[in-house]
């Protein structure tokens, strides 16, 4: 079952909520600079598409972490994971500017990865 059987489970884990959230920016939020003027539907049908290889990591990922990690875990290391994809890519793809609200959240998130984790 693991895509890279010589990687430790919490780094295989990883690696595959990262590249899943690339696709899901992407299919969730790309749209909106691609496909400005198209239709919403077609807008949701290529975002449809994009987000399937989003589920054919994103499904694996958490499978694969299981093993290792609790679902609350698994769940805080993907917000982390999507905040962490989001703001580059708000900032650099989508062009919004860099707000100090971003690193607030972050500092948030560092909060509940730390009560999530603080048992393990």
């Amino acid at each position: 079952m693991h895509f890279f059987p010589s990687l430790p489970v919490p780094l295989q884990t990883v690696l595959l909520l990262v590249a899943s959230n690339v696709f899901m920016t992407f299919a969730w939020y790309g749209h909106l600079k691609n496909l400005a003027s198209a239709p919403w539907y077609m807008a949701a049908l290529v975002s449809w598409g994009i987000a399937l290889f989003e589920y054919l990591l994103q499904v694996p990922a958490n499978r694969i972490g299981f093993t290792r990690f609790d679902v609350g875990q698994l769940k805080i290391l993907q917000e982390v994971i999507t905040l962490t994809v989001f703001m580059p890519f708000a900032v650099f793809y989508l062009g919004q500017p860099l707000r100090w609200d971003y690193l607030w959240a972050a500092l948030c998130m560092v909060g509940a990865v730390y009560f999530v984790f603080r048992g393990a």
